[in-house]
């Protein structure tokens, strides 16, 4: 078995070599099909080809052939699996490690599995700060025989995994808002700048679903909009943006999540969608990130009846994975499941048999198996038995380091804290973001009602974060879910105000009788929706509604800006507003 040291070595010469007869175009690596944008000031630099799409069913280059022939059956098969790590040093003992891999610290289970990659959660204890960051990223690729793909959810807006590190991006809805592809490649391109400088070269985003049904439990603000082609436009112009970054991006989650009312990580969710609909619906997303080369799809765990009658969810199905995505879609490109811990893909088999049935059905990697020492040995005995064949795992091993060879992952300088810290909230970042942020605000009611004068008062939950940024506004603040105390002062202090900005988002019970007892007093109401803005068609007797699509300060300082005049919202709806 060759050590690490040799592995690293072979792949280094096999690429010196390929890029030696890169006269030859049968052997040369992808070539990126535009030139990559410069490093802003203080970010590594650029990958060798970071707009280059992964490669697919092309012969695989020298440095990926020298790579998969190096490699015994367990590095293979660990090569499948990017399970979370516990803890916040790369040596230090976490006994969560030792419950579910049998050895205390990060390095160590790198070490022993071989994974193909990693990702990194706050809830596991991986993120404080950006030197601890880049200290735990660069000690796991230091552990590891093959370098890594360190991943993370970074979508943006309600699923920010590196806040407050990163640079606060508003998320998929508020984008989609602005109706211009080039903010969706910017703001990926800002988020993955940031990613890469911390050593983490994969974001699992962006999120490819059409949300077409409100009560969406698990989606909503997450996608674009409702329209197919124009979720297409901002996917592909994500992608687009990952890659000028040089970071890898995965479209989420095939065949598709938009129309939902089921949580899929507490339950199975089954869509109804004739294979017709699902061709104009849900497809168009994926196919065009799949022509912008996306390094990875990931899979649903949802049921689709018409499109694999068998009752499994897509993450498990031959026919979606293998007929639609690979055969239909033309995808070649590393297929990855949604997390294996999630209720929707338990239902039917157990942790060791679902790893399997993933594989067989056309997946490439398995992300967190909730028993990750079952899935792995049930999955090293399937390739054992021929259940899973060689020339199978070849191809899934073979996906694999074609992204990291792709993505420069194999040949990635380490991160630096101090160019880190250049690069994190930069201040041209944080003028992107604004201009994005501004660009999105979308008048729904009354837009002749601002701006707002007079004696202001704003309530609800960012009550007092956006009073902050009105002159002269006071705040009558409360929590995500106001009590009836905080309702009954902020009623009292609306009384004595001109006007009354509410503040909501995904109004449930509570944030719906602070509205209404704003709406009694009879002072004007001005609800700014701070997220999918469904809520809007159902909240009653408000005089003006803006939506911003996220609490963050990007999004709320848009807003100040359109309440006090400076800024006319221009945003567009990217949903319709139906009633739950």
């Amino acid at each position: 078995m060759a050590g690490p040291l040799r592995l690293v070595a072979l792949l280094v010469i096999a690429m010196v070599t390929a890029a030696c007869g890169a006269a030859d175009p049968q052997a040369s690596s992808p070539r990126p099909t535009t030139a990559p944008p410069s490093s802003p000031a203080g970010a590594p630099p650029a990958s060798p080809s970071p707009s280059a799409p992964p490669a697919s069913s092309a012969a695989p280059s020298p440095a990926v052939s020298s790579a998969l022939a190096a490699m015994s059956v367990e590095d293979k098969v660990g090569q499948l699996f990017m399970p979370v790590l516990y803890g916040s040093r790369v040596n230090g003992a976490q006994a969560e490690n030792k419950a579910r891999f049998g050895v205390g610290s990060p390095a160590e289970v790198v070490a022993k599995y071989r994974p193909g990659g990693v990702i990194l959660f706050p809830w596991a204890g991986n993120i404080e700060d950006v030197p601890q960051l880049v200290r735990l990223t660069n000690g796991l690729q230091k552990a590891s025989k093959i370098p890594l793909i360190i991943g993370a959810d970074q979508e943006n807006g309600v699923v920010s995994r590196l806040s407050p590190l990163v640079t606060d991006v508003p998320g998929s809805m508020a984008i989609g808002a602005t109706r211009d592809p080039d903010a969706a490649r910017a703001a990926a391109r800002v988020t993955g700048e940031e990613l890469r400088a911390v050593g983490v070269n994969l974001d699992f985003a962006p999120v490819a679903d059409v949300n077409v049904n409100p009560a969406n439990p698990v989606i909503g603000a997450r996608s674009y909009g409702s329209d197919p082609g124009r979720v297409a436009e901002m996917v592909g112009a994500a992608v687009q943006g990952f890659h000028d970054a040089g970071v890898g991006a995965a479209a989420k989650h095939f065949p598709g999540h938009g129309d939902t009312k089921a949580d899929s990580h507490t339950g199975l969710p089954v869509i109804h969608h004739s294979r017709s609909q699902w061709k104009k619906l849900d497809a168009p997303p994926f196919e065009e990130a799949a022509r912008r080369g996306v390094d990875i799809v990931m899979t649903a765990h949802v049921v689709m009846p018409d499109l694999d009658p068998s009752g499994d969810p897509a993450t498990l199905s031959k026919p979606i994975l293998t007929g639609l995505l690979r055969d239909e879609i033309g995808y070649d490109g590393v297929v990855c499941t949604d997390a294996l811990d999630m209720a929707g893909v338990r239902e039917k088999y157990g942790d060791a048999e679902v790893a399997v049935r993933a594989i067989l059905a056309g997946v490439d990697l398995l992300l967190m198996p909730p028993d990750f020492l079952a899935a792995y040995g049930a999955v090293l005995a399937a390739v054992k038995s021929g259940r899973i064949s060689a020339d199978r795992l070849d191809r899934s091993v073979t996906r694999l380091l074609a992204l990291k060879e792709s993505r420069g992952i194999l040949t990635a300088p380490a991160a630096d804290a101090d160019e880190a810290a250049g690069v994190l909230r930069s201040k041209e970042h944080r003028q992107t973001v604004q201009d994005i942020a501004d660009r999105s605000v979308t008048p729904v009611k009354g837009a002749d009602a601002l701006p707002v004068t007079g004696d202001v008062l704003v309530t609800g939950p960012a009550g007092r974060r956006l009073a902050g940024m009105l002159d002269d506004a006071s705040a009558a603040p409360t929590g995500d879910t106001p009590t009836a105390s905080e309702i009954a002062r902020a009623r009292s202090a609306a009384a004595k105000a001109d006007t009354v900005i509410v503040t909501t988002e995904d109004a449930g019970p509570a944030q719906t009788k602070l509205l209404a007892a704003m709406v009694d007093t009879g002072t004007k109401v001005v609800v700014v929706s701070m997220g999918a803005p469904y809520e809007l068609g159902r909240l009653r007797g408000y005089d003006a509604a803006l939506a911003v699509y996220s609490d963050g300060d990007a999004s709320l300082r848009a807003a100040a800006k359109a309440l006090s005049g400076a800024l006319t919202p221009e945003g567009t709806l990217p949903v319709g507003l139906g009633k739950h």
